[in-house]
């Protein structure tokens, strides 16, 4: 299947024109309830450049065809293409690419270790350690290992400013624990977690780590090699990417000794009514027909990152965090949950007097995209005591004059809800 380039990126002494980025994003343009668009979810759901779109669709027009089955040319070109983002995942994170399980994203991903690798080794008297923090795709696949083990979930808590209690983490590492449950950036405070020194110490003490990537890999440079983690998951339509992608990364040895997940196709090499011999890894956890043009557009999406650079991605989206911190924190009666020394571009607030609902609804009619809810996240807002919060999350394609635009928003929602 022949490439399709990514837009060249526009570069002047290193520093990338960042209005040429964003009209690479069609979705960009349009306008809602009659005025133009302002989207700051992207940690909900990031919008994809037109390389992606045009991948996707030229995937469907010129080589639609099922991977690892026919011999004839539109199989082998979709086979390559399927692979082929294996290969540029592998180097864009660092790692083999027989050590990737291409997926549908993280829930699917974290599922797979539990039930493949937790399920058959844990029993009463053994531990989960999850930190508070965790997005439920991290919290409740382990509730139901326990549930069915015998085995304890414990929680790693976290101090009032969202970082995680490092000091209690490392005490809470008991002999008993048998795997460590941790995301790398959290989903709703920006909270960048210092996941190698954790995952050093829980490896020095014999514990599992499983990481949730799936709010670290679209914004910074993520080198999973570097990290000694045990497993790595992380999600496509975060990294502008195609919807049902994502992959988990996991020790070769470990994947060596998980039995298959999903039973059918493509994770077989044998079948009698008597005996299956099933596929070497990663294969024996892709059974079924996968998202191919799905996954030729996650490659075209990885090929634009890179070309971007997830360093210049970082540090935009640094500056946009620090411009839109500033901005709240001039305004009266808004509380903004977690201020860790080190966070990703992502913003929860309350504003007195105002459900984040009724928020985030007023705000849409200004053409304002924001989340408001509890963000799969039901033990954290606990622990700040709150049913709900809205949130602001730009990514390196938003402007600093759609923060302004957006904070003035807010004020007139403010005034408007008295």
């Amino acid at each position: 299947m022949p490439p399709f380039d990514a837009p060249s990126v526009a570069q002047h002494d290193g520093a990338v024109d960042w209005a040429a980025v964003r009209a690479d994003f069609p979705l960009l343009l349009r306008e809602v309830h009659g005025k133009p668009l302002i989207y700051l979810d992207n940690a909900n759901t990031g919008q994809k450049p037109a390389s992606v779109i045009e991948a996707v669709d030229g995937y469907y027009r010129r080589q639609n065809a099922n991977v690892s089955r026919a011999v004839h040319q539109l199989g082998t070109e979709a086979t390559e293409a399927y692979e082929g983002t294996r290969g540029k995942l592998a180097r864009f994170l660092n790692v083999r690419a027989d050590e990737l399980v291409l997926c549908s994203g993280t829930t699917f991903a974290i599922n797979l270790v539990a039930y493949s690798w937790a399920l058959p080794r844990l029993g009463p008297g053994d531990t989960i350690l999850v930190s508070r923090m965790e997005h439920h795709a991290n919290i409740v696949p382990w509730r139901l290992v326990a549930d069915r083990t015998g085995a304890t979930v414990r929680v790693a808590e976290i101090l009032d400013d969202g970082t995680l209690d490092l000091d209690a983490l490392r005490r809470a590492m008991t002999p008993d624990v048998k795997l460590l449950a941790l995301t790398h950036v959290s989903n709703v405070l920006g909270t960048v977690n210092p996941v190698r020194e954790i995952c050093r110490e829980a490896r020095r003490r014999g514990v599992v780590t499983v990481i949730d990537g799936s709010q670290a890999v679209p914004h910074m440079r993520v080198d999973i090699a570097a990290l000694g983690c045990d497993f790595y998951a992380f999600t496509g339509h975060k990294m502008c990417g195609p919807t049902g992608t994502g992959a988990l990364w996991a020790r070769r040895e470990h994947l060596e000794a998980m039995p298959p997940f999903l039973g059918g196709g493509e994770m077989i090499r044998e079948v009698s009514f008597e005996r299956i011999v099933y596929n070497d890894p990663p294969h024996r956890f892709e059974a079924g027909t996968p998202n191919i043009a799905g996954f030729v557009g996650l490659g075209a999406a990885v090929d634009y990152l890179e070309r971007l650079g997830p360093e210049q991605v970082e540090r935009r989206e640094g500056e946009l965090l620090a411009h839109l911190t500033e901005s709240l924190s001039q305004v009266d009666g808004l509380r903004i949950l977690g201020n860790a020394p080190r966070k990703a571009a992502v913003v929860s607030f309350l504003l007195e007097g105002a459900h984040a609902h009724d928020l985030a609804t007023l705000l849409d009619l200004e053409g304002v995209a924001i989340r408001s809810g509890q963000h799969c996240a039901h033990p954290l807002l606990q622990f700040y005591g709150v049913a709900a919060t809205c949130r602001v999350s730009p990514a390196f394609y938003n402007t600093h004059d759609e923060i302004d635009t957006f904070v003035a928003a807010l004020l007139k929602v403010r005034r408007l809800l008295g």
